[in-house]
């Protein structure tokens, strides 16, 4: 890892005391647990929040899709009354237990010397690798992964137990003896998460035909049965557990500068201030501007062309 100058990691928050998984490793910093943020009266959360901002700098907050309405509006309201950047709301299409595996991972990272930006745009990166699924116990409320008439019928059938996975793509099996669920070509270790379901399905059939490395169990997110839309499931999701590994992957993708906020970053989009990169119109057939341009961090001059911003909520 680098070595530079000391600084206060950037806060990894989450929404709820169940996505705050225990450390990983001994470098893992402990994850700003944002609890009851739709109920707890504004100015607390507004306390909260800034507090974090003054003692790390920046805050990355993970969350899921399936939290309340009221959650997500509470933390743009505290957001946009702050008027900082240095606030991230990161909600990946994972379901709770890939939320608080990513969390972690951006935990550990967070010990690393990468700056907000970077560590920020690194979750778009780890999402991809991340495999996230569940055995269910009825599909007749799942709405997150396609579900044919077929299996929605089978749901009916007393016994019957599906095997899910809504990331990176969506697959459903009824569990059977040839029931099988293509996993990652790579090296994992895999957590489960057992709810109202035995998990031996997952332990003894799922986990040896992923070939995982190690294998621990956790509590059920609450989030989970609502996203799942079953109480009966046992939840589990591969991933890349080893710190050094994941450095290497978020620092072989090359940096640049936000041409907004200016911070460093990774991908196409800022997640702190949102902003994309510009399409430059030159008047000239439309070629987007050279590289040199495109990495300048400043407003291009409007004698130059036309910027066409384009900004995008965080989500």
């Amino acid at each position: 890892m680098g070595d530079g100058e000391p600084r206060v990691p950037t806060a990894i928050a989450v929404t709820s005391a169940d996505l705050a998984l225990p450390p990983q490793d001994e470098r893992t910093l402990p994850a700003a647990v944002l609890q009851d943020v739709g109920r707890r009266p504004l100015e607390q959360v507004l306390t909260e929040l800034q507090t974090l901002v003054d003692q790390c700098g920046h805050v990355i907050v993970v969350c899921s899709q399936a939290v309340p309405a009221s959650v997500e509006r509470r933390l743009h309201t505290v957001r946009a009354l702050l008027e900082t950047d240095r606030i991230a709301l990161f909600r990946p299409p994972l379901p709770p237990l890939g939320i608080a595996v990513l969390a972690r991972q951006l935990r550990q990272l967070a010990s690393c010397d990468l700056g907000a930006g970077v560590l920020a745009s690194a979750g778009r990166l780890l999402t991809h690798y991340i495999h996230a699924g569940a055995l269910l116990g009825s599909v007749a409320r799942l709405d997150r992964v396609p579900v044919d008439l077929k299996a929605h019928a089978r749901s009916w059938v007393p016994g019957s137990q599906f095997g899910v996975v809504a990331h990176p793509e969506p697959q459903l099996v009824r569990i059977g003896p040839e029931a099988a669920l293509p996993g990652p070509e790579f090296g994992t270790s895999l957590l489960v998460a057992k709810g109202q379901l035995p998990s031996d399905w997952v332990t003894g059939t799922l986990a040896p035909s992923w070939r995982v490395q190690g294998l621990r169990e956790t509590a059920l997110p609450a989030e989970s049965a609502d996203w799942w839309g079953t109480g009966r499931l046992t939840e589990f999701c591969a991933y890349l557990p080893d710190l050094s590994v994941l450095y290497q992957l978020v620092t072989s993708v090359r940096q640049s500068a936000c041409h907004w906020c200016g911070i460093d970053v990774i991908g196409d989009r800022c997640v702190f201030c949102s902003a994309t990169p510009p399409v430059y119109d030159d008047g000239g057939g439309g070629a987007a501007g050279s590289a040199p341009e495109r990495a300048l961090g400043h407003r291009r001059d409007p004698a130059l062309g036309r910027r066409r911003e384009r900004r995008a909520l965080t989500g």
